[in-house]
């Protein structure tokens, strides 16, 4: 555990809001708002994403740009873009309440970690604004990250690596590959890559899977096993080093890579 230095975890779908529920409802509503229905295997296809950036990819896609067409009488421009963003801060800020429940086992690894002399920072695609909101309520419930960014924060989000870059230079980080990446979507993964650092994907709790607790328990095991099995091919295609189910599985992960950089392996 002495070889890694920090785990960098993501918020909704890994520390918070099991299923990451909060963003997509937000991102259908708005396109809702526009006569375009967009299903969640849409909004969640560039999870993780600033969200700015999330609206932007998604008013590309051929079908969305083509009933935008059909609505507006035009295709879909940059002003647009900051039209639907406006609109989505206010409604997110208010879902997001709803949806800050810890997940299972996030206190109690943090807890684990903070006292091997880890340091735990954390990245998101939310604004500050809603950064702020979850961290309150996540501290409410005992899981307090040393560091929380957004892309407010730097020059930009995901899949860029600043945000990780700026809390290993906080951090004071001995090397990138003394830190590990923990988030449930790729682009927290390709985020991780990008900042030369161990990257972890979590599968069942996050947007691949996309069910409450409660929803992926009532779940018959053998589709709860296919979903869960399915998000790991799509983390692992994205370079995740190592795939979980929770963040509450992460500590022998994390032995584990401090046992490879201890013989000279890097990410």
């Amino acid at each position: 555990m002495k070889q890694i230095e920090a785990v960098i975890f993501d918020w909704a779908g890994t520390t918070v809001d099991h299923g990451s529920l909060a963003p997509v409802k937000a991102v259908t509503e708005i396109f809702s708002r526009q006569g375009i229905r967009i299903s969640d295997a849409e909004a969640r296809r560039d999870m993780g994403l600033y969200k700015k950036d999330h609206i932007r990819r998604i008013l590309a896609m051929p079908r969305v740009a083509n009933e935008w067409i059909e609505a507006a009488g035009k295709s879909p421009e940059e002003s647009d873009v900051e039209r639907l963003f406006a609109e989505f801060l206010p409604l997110q800020m208010e879902i997001l309440e709803a949806h800050a429940e810890v997940i299972a086992g996030v206190v109690e690894i943090s807890e684990k970690l903070r006292s091997r002399g880890i340091k735990l920072g954390s990245t998101t695609g939310y604004t500050r604004p809603m950064l702020s909101l979850l961290a309150m309520q996540a501290a409410s419930q005992g899981y307090r990250p040393d560091m929380a960014l957004c892309p407010d924060d730097t020059a930009g989000g995901r899949p860029h690596p600043w945000m990780c870059l700026q809390i290993a230079l906080e951090f004071r980080l001995s090397s990138m590959a003394a830190a590990v990446k923990v988030g449930d979507t790729p682009s927290d993964i390709e985020e991780g890559r990008n900042a030369g650092m161990w990257t972890v994907g979590v599968s069942a709790t996050g947007n691949e899977v996309g069910l409450s607790a409660a929803g992926l328990t009532a779940l018959p095991e053998a589709e709860r096993s296919h979903r869960i099995a399915r998000a790991c091919v799509k983390l692992k295609a994205a370079g995740a080093h190592y795939v979980i189910e929770s963040v509450a599985q992460v500590e022998p992960v994390i032995e584990e890579i401090g046992g490879r950089r201890a013989r000279g392996e890097r990410p």
